[in-house]
């Protein structure tokens, strides 16, 4: 008898009709002699209406009333999915993030997991019972009721696999499984069977929504094996675990991107030391991240230095650097959507030559501009403009993905 953790998308329990397939589902794996702890989002659209509520009653909610009011989604998804099982006769059930022993930090809105006492869960389970937990939130010391952010849902379960030592952790999910890129830009984009952590975590932190990365640095933490599959049929899915065999397969695993972002350039700065500093500490005491930063050769010791961050957060940068800007003697501030990055992935990029200048050129082919780049050991990102995105991914998948060999 195996212990399996599964998680269950908002897609996935969308109705009551997905709610009673996703029941059956769980149940054919408990009669595969194995126990069984689902996770549950919230149905659909439920948390996008919260919040629209919430903002019909006030312009600016009190963080951890909306941390008590989006749990409700959850809730109510692992109210109901427990009651379906109940209706064909398997016991269940459900509990909150609290009662399943999540114990978070303070930080409503984006809680970071402290803790997880799994004694309620265990003993439930020992009942003979399925366990269906509502994902996406825990409670502080003082039991108050915070969300781990948009996605986490997969946080939740994996942190559950880890912490009762499961023998696999299943995403169920409205894709197959992890694609080599966005099959709605990328026509030949393809299953893949296979993927370590650590290519993963690069794809989901450059774009690919299929996984949130607090999820896989989680289980690459912990070792915990996750299958991503479809809850809409009987597809493998991809498996994510240590121990690819890179060298047998293609060393560029998938192609990612992200629209979410905006760029900032600071003009004219002095190209002395504690400048960057001074420009970038007001950015971090707002809880801005900041991804691509380039920065220019010096000049009669000026320099132009640009970066990005998401959409959301450019009124807020630009006005945190602004007033830095004047300080420090900086020309100007020029700040632009309308940017996009795509990036190629693999481990096997590590040891092999060429794969950038293949990536430039395909690029250059087909009459694409990049504007920033970055790059790890196991990653290549380039800036583009929004507009060409989709040409973007096609290229470099057709560049990448149409055969087996090494650039």
């Amino acid at each position: 008898m195996g212990l399996i953790v599964q998680k269950y998308g908002g897609t996935s329990v969308a109705g009551a009709e997905r709610i009673k397939s996703v029941a059956s589902r769980i149940a054919r794996a408990r009669r595969l002699q194995n126990r069984i702890v689902a996770v549950v989002s919230a149905m659909g659209d439920t948390t996008d209406d919260l919040i629209d509520l919430a903002h019909q009653i006030t312009p600016d909610p009190d963080d951890r009333e909306m941390d008590l009011l989006l749990s409700t989604g959850e809730v109510m998804s692992c109210a109901l999915v427990s009651m379906a099982l109940h209706a064909i006769g398997e016991p269940a059930i459900a509990l909150t993030g609290a009662q399943a022993g999540i114990r978070t930090s303070r930080a409503h809105r984006r809680a970071h997991i402290l803790s997880i006492d799994p004694e309620r869960v265990t003993r439930e389970l020992n009942r003979d019972r399925i366990v269906i937990v509502a994902g996406f939130q825990g409670s502080t010391e003082e039991f108050d009721t915070t969300t781990l952010g948009r996605g986490a849902s997969d946080l939740t379960a994996v942190a559950l696999a880890a912490a009762l030592s499961a023998d696999l952790c299943e995403l169920y999910k409205d894709v197959d499984g992890v694609m080599t890129a966005d099959p709605r830009l990328a026509t030949g984009a393809r299953l893949l069977d296979e993927i370590d952590y650590e290519e993963m975590l690069e794809l989901a932190q450059q774009g690919a929504k299929v996984l949130a990365p607090r999820a896989v640095e989680m289980a690459a933490v912990y070792q915990v094996p996750i299958v991503v599959r479809s809850s809409f049929n009987d597809s493998a899915g991809t498996l994510i675990h240590e121990g690819v065999k890179m060298e047998l397969r293609n060393k560029v695993r998938g192609v990612a991107h992200d629209t979410d972002v905006a760029k900032v350039t600071v003009q004219g700065v002095s190209d002395r030391p504690g400048i960057s500093a001074a420009l970038f500490e007001p950015l971090a005491s707002l809880g801005i991240s900041v991804d691509v930063i380039v920065q220019n050769a010096s000049s009669h010791g000026v320099t132009d230095l640009s970066f990005t961050v998401s959409r959301g957060d450019l009124g807020r940068t630009v006005r945190a650097i602004e007033p830095v800007a004047r300080e420090i003697g900086a020309q100007s501030v020029l700040a632009s959507e309308g940017w996009a990055k795509v990036s190629i992935v693999g481990t096997g990029m590590q040891h092999a030559p060429g794969y950038a200048a293949r990536m430039f050129r395909a690029l250059a082919n087909r009459g694409i501009n990049i504007e920033m780049i970055t790059t790890s050991e196991i990653r290549i990102t380039c800036i583009v403009e929004a507009k060409r995105i989709g040409d973007a991914v096609a290229t470099l998948h057709d560049a990448f993905q149409s055969d087996e060999a090494s650039p």
